[in-house]
């Protein structure tokens, strides 16, 4: 190219020296064009004309100084060449010389028994075979090798010695390698510690698959960015903390079925591809279905109320989908939801199953084998104490007013009728720190199906559970059980009824009170866990901007 571009807001890893992707550095420039002098060589312009004129042509004096660090780059790159060719050259030999090693099993030995690492303390002093993912790599000198494996139920520390350690797989053998290990469990050396207390001394061992050089650290760190780290999520959840929370929300999703099965609930799967909207028409993820409109569903609540008659109290866990644009640290675009229904209730009575429901699943997880594995994540954790602080909508109106918090984009005071944004919210809920019903809302502000107060026809008897550091995690309500006043919402929030008529014929084939609520798990874990992010307890997290992997 006839010239090169170069800007200290470029990019090393992605310029290419043109205008619209310059090069980072003159020198990368120069290593690109081989110190070709007859390419001119552009940098930002920093005079008055650098709006209109953002590259001018580098001075001679630059030019100079720039030339002697290439030049001194290059004298690297040879030095560097030649050091990896002798390396090689070394490996190369000592390949070969492992490549005249070979082993193989003793048949004299007794048969090894296959286990999991979970179960190593019941093995010990047995010839056991397991296999597992390398974690941990130590040589110690040509003819010691310490490894510690994991396959996910736990770890251990594999101790292999003199040929086992010198064959071309353990040359090459890298951190997260996949490999079979046979050998006799035994306790360590009094003062030496294993995980779990005890080692494999390994008298035979091979590779299911290699790794490459580095292991995961070649590709992602915890010191990358978050971008890349979400990039490589299905690298990242092999790290510790990563796999301590998966672990930890099947063992919390678990108590909260064993919580529901033991208060007599059962359990349904509504559909998440749905004709009509539950939460309002802005946050509808849309698609073609068979050519007819539909959506995913915001929430499974209309579906659980159709049962109530048939099989009574009611609860789903199944995916839901907001479209918000939102991107906080609490917000996703694909959540688990933890939904329920019951019939016969009242307003307090609803509280106190919410109530029950926080609590009796955090004592289950602490009565459980996941105990210490919690108490590692969060070591503060605690159950919440009971009764949970009630607060009024109203209530919490004044609060903000009397510790001057206002609405941003306004400047103004938050009045009634107003929905009150997270961040508003999290300072209340921070500096009050405990659990808050929050209870009463505006009917303006709620869904058409929430049930009017008695007391006062303004307000319905809706409540939203608010936690310290994350802020809501439940939201409910009682549900109108009357017709001619449910017909009303529909008009109001300006809803054709037609497509609802299935969730209108609740009401007139002998309608009944009732209340349900939402729970979001991932809320409720980053809580739990005491995350900084909800990301951090997902899967693969989904939100806006983050379809993969």
């Amino acid at each position: 190219m006839s010239s090169v571009y170069t800007s200290q807001k470029g990019c090393d890893d992605t310029g290419d020296g043109t205008e619209e992707k310059p090069f980072k550095t003159v020198v990368k420039a120069l290593l690109s064009i081989d110190g070709d002098e007859s390419t001119t060589i552009l940098v930002d312009n920093t005079g008055e004309d650098s709006s209109t004129k953002p590259f001018i042509e580098i001075s001679n004096s630059q030019k100079k100084k720039q030339v002697k660090l290439y030049q001194a780059e290059l004298r690297k790159g040879k030095a560097r060449e030649v050091k990896e060719a002798e390396d090689a050259v070394k490996r190369e030999e000592v390949l070969q010389e492992a490549s005249k090693i070979s082993i193989s099993e003793d048949a004299s030995l007794e048969p090894a028994k296959e286990i999991k690492l979970r179960d190593c303390v019941n093995h010990r002093e047995k010839r056991i075979k397991a296999y597992g993912w390398v974690h941990n790599l130590r040589r110690q000198g040509k003819n010691m090798m310490f490894i510690v494996l994991r396959d996910g139920t736990g770890y251990l520390q594999c101790v292999l010695s003199e040929k086992l350690c010198q064959t071309v797989d353990a040359i090459q053998l890298q951190t997260e390698a996949t490999v079979l290990v046979y050998g006799v469990i035994t306790e360590v050396p009094e003062g030496q510690h294993a995980p779990g207390g005890h080692e494999l001394i390994c008298d035979f061992w091979k590779v299911v698959g290699h790794a490459p050089s580095g292991g995961i650290e070649s590709v992602v760190t915890e010191k990358s960015d978050v971008d890349l780290q979400l990039r490589q999520k299905h690298l990242v959840i092999r790290w510790d903390e990563h796999s301590k929370a998966l672990k930890l929300r099947s063992a919390i999703t678990f108590c909260f079925r064993q919580h529901y099965f033991d208060k007599g609930y059962v359990e349904v799967t509504p559909p998440t591809m749905v004709k009509t909207q539950c939460e309002g028409g802005s946050t509808l993820f849309s698609f073609d279905y068979f050519g007819e409109q539909a959506y995913l569903t915001q929430s499974s609540q209309l579906y659980l109320e159709t049962v109530l008659p048939s099989i009574g109290d009611t609860f789903c866990m199944a995916q839901s989908y907001r479209a918000e644009k939102a991107k906080t640290r609490r917000h996703l675009s694909e959540f688990t939801h933890v939904e329920a229904e019951c019939p016969f209730i009242t307003f307090d009575q609803l509280l106190e199953r919410l109530e029950d429901l926080v609590c009796n699943v955090c004592e289950r997880i602490l009565a459980s084998s996941f105990k210490d594995m919690l108490l590692e994540v969060n070591p503060d954790f605690k159950v919440p104490k009971r009764p949970f602080k009630r607060m009024l909508y109203t209530e919490a109106i004044q609060w903000l007013k009397d510790h001057d918090i206002k609405n941003e984009e306004t400047g103004q005071y938050y009045e009634f009728g107003e929905d009150i944004p997270e961040a508003p919210e999290r300072k209340m809920t921070d500096a009050i720190n405990e659990p808050i019903f929050l209870c009463k809302f505006p009917a303006g502000i709620k869904a058409f199906y929430m049930l009017r107060s008695a007391d006062d026809d303004r307000l319905t008897d809706s409540v939203d559970l608010l936690m310290p550091n994350v802020g809501e995690i439940i939201g409910a309500s009682m549900r109108e059980y009357r017709l001619d006043v449910l017909m009303e919402g529909y008009k109001r929030e300006e809803i054709d009824p037609s497509p609802y008529y299935w969730y209108t014929d609740q009401r007139k084939f002998g309608t009944s009170k009732s209340g349900g609520y939402g729970l979001g798990l991932e809320r409720f874990l980053t809580w739990m866990l005491n995350k900084p992010h909800i990301r951090d307890v997902c899967l693969y997290p989904r939100f806006r901007e983050r379809i993969d992997p």
